[in-house]
């Protein structure tokens, strides 16, 4: 592991946040009617989004302590890039409702990240990603065409597309505030990986390097539009609401990877079926 790579996601340089957060924090600022300054409802989203954040999930958990198998890696990898493809189409859905071109030329900034530019010498996240599921030894074309994702998987990336379309620009905008945390996830996934595991190199965790800076140059700026446009109890609460369907939708992921490669290890019919499984 590099010396520049162990210092960006060593704990010192996380951001610290809460815990403890009621699960109705949004129905409580309804409820309230209070408007919040722009300095509570960040804590609020801060401290509730976190409460609520995938990484506390027990597939994570079992990812970071190195108990997971190569087949477990595997079905982690293949269904998250269904995740990972759709994240530029959801950005250019939000680019989309906007009237602003200030901030459809700074979303669009999202949009390259993942699918790249053609100017550019680096890949964009998406492909990346796949570099990833080839270290883990998985046929890129079987991943990119999505077809053995597990059905959970499918129906959480379509309700985050559906979110981002059906609600408010606020709600679409606030969505995105997971990536508050995504440093502290990244912060233990890569050494932790890479100490656990002896076939994943750092060429094989080459997408997360990138995203230790596009994802709080993003969050901050989400955050600031979230905290101008909340501007009544009932805005507010949707901010919060937003960010916590966010983090149901990736918790709701997890969920059907440990019940499908965990525990029970009931694998639904025409989804990724390791060989051992077979």
């Amino acid at each position: 592991m590099s010396a520049e790579l162990a210092r960006s996601i060593s704990p010192e340089t996380q951001p610290r946040v809460g815990s403890g957060v009621a699960a109705n924090a949004a129905d409580d600022i309804r409820r309230a009617g209070r408007l919040l300054s722009p300095q509570e409802l960040e804590e609020r989203l801060r401290t509730a989004g976190f409460d609520r954040y995938h990484i506390h999930h027990p597939f994570h958990k079992l990812m970071n302590a190195g108990d997971l198998t190569l087949a477990q890696m595997q079905a982690w990898a293949l269904n998250r890039y269904c995740y990972q493809a759709i994240i530029p189409k959801k950005d250019a859905i939000i680019l989309s409702r906007s009237e602003d071109p200030d901030f459809r030329r700074e979303w669009r900034k999202r949009i390259v990240d993942h699918d790249g530019d053609e100017d550019s010498t680096k890949d964009g996240g998406i492909k990346r990603w796949l570099k990833l599921a080839e270290g883990l030894g998985l046929d890129t074309d079987m991943v990119r065409s999505r077809r053995y994702a597990l059905p959970a998987t499918r129906f959480a990336v379509n309700a985050y597309i559906d979110l981002v379309s059906n609600n408010s620009l606020l709600v679409a905008v606030a969505s995105s505030l997971t990536e508050l945390f995504s440093p502290v996830a990244i912060g233990e996934r890569v050494p932790a990986m890479l100490a656990r595991y002896d076939y994943i190199t750092e060429d094989t965790m080459a997408y997360f390097k990138p995203r230790l800076h596009q994802a709080p140059r993003d969050a901050e700026h989400a955050l600031h539009l979230v905290t101008i446009w909340a501007d009544t109890p009932d805005k507010q609460a949707d901010a919060v609401g937003a960010l916590l369907a966010k983090c149901d939708i990736l918790w709701a992921m997890l969920d059907a990877l440990y019940f499908a490669y965990v525990e029970p290890g009931v694998i639904a019919p025409g989804a990724f079926r390791p060989p051992e499984t077979e």
